[in-house]
């Protein structure tokens, strides 16, 4: 079976149809940037636009970067702030014109990476961190999601730990590989120090380029790249689809 997936995130809103028995793109992906400002009005028009580029689907899912609940976004830290409590599924659903999933985009990302690839068949707790123009989160107890979790709030050095630890951080504040990876390894000694989760996983943007900085890294929990890389999203969103 493939089904869409539209990952939105806050540089770009990128799409493909899964091939969900692999957890691989049936089609190259297309993206788009993220219109700014972010508004509902403007990511609506431009999912369209990622949906349209594909074959027909009666089933799509999409991720959105804040708190999802029941198909109503709650959370929009990196987005237009028209995106508190507007109704994304209906919104997406009506403009689309088919049944719509939408879901917590580091939730997708996690769910996918559990499915297919480095989260795959382990047990205990394990922590999903996507790092880019945020950080998101995804929490799981043995395999199963908990949703929303938002760990690129906590507070760090008297601000979001997004903010001083995110790639775009990194690249706002012309940081050299190492010298980020000290950042990064302060908010992921808080994060053990919370959750003493079984395995972290690393993954967004930065994933492609692990090499570059995950061997700085020195915590007690051991810190793996995630398999899927900037896909995982995609395949999450549309694994979403198939499950509600």
């Amino acid at each position: 079976m493939s089904v869409l997936g539209v990952d939105i995130g806050g540089s770009g809103i990128k799409g493909a149809p899964v091939d969900l028995a692999t957890g691989e793109l049936a089609q190259p992906r297309q993206r788009i940037e993220t219109p700014a400002p972010a508004d509902v009005t403007s990511v609506v028009e431009t999912v369209a636009e990622v949906v349209s580029r594909f074959d027909a689907t009666d089933r799509v899912g999409i991720t959105f970067p804040g708190v999802v609940v029941d198909g109503v976004v709650r959370t929009a830290a990196n987005m237009d702030a028209s995106w508190l409590d507007a109704p994304a599924a209906e919104l997406f659903a009506a403009r689309i014109g088919m049944p719509v999933v939408v879901l917590n985009d580091a939730d997708a990302a996690g769910v996918a990476e559990m499915t297919y690839g480095a989260g795959r068949g382990r047990p205990g707790v394990t922590l999903m961190l996507t790092f880019g123009t945020g950080i998101g989160s995804a929490l799981f107890l043995d395999g199963r999601l908990v949703p929303n979790t938002e760990f690129g709030h906590l507070e760090l050095r008297g601000g979001d730990a997004e903010d001083y630890a995110s790639d775009r951080a990194r690249q706002l504040d012309g940081l050299d590989w190492p010298t980020w990876a000290g950042r990064v390894q302060e908010y992921l000694e808080m994060v053990e120090m919370l959750l003493r989760p079984d395995l972290m996983i690393i993954g967004g943007g930065v994933s492609k380029k692990a090499a570059e900085f995950l061997p700085l890294i020195d915590i007690r929990t051991p810190v793996v790249p995630a398999e899927l890389r900037n896909t995982a999203g995609i395949v999450g969103a549309a694994q979403a689809a198939t499950l509600r």
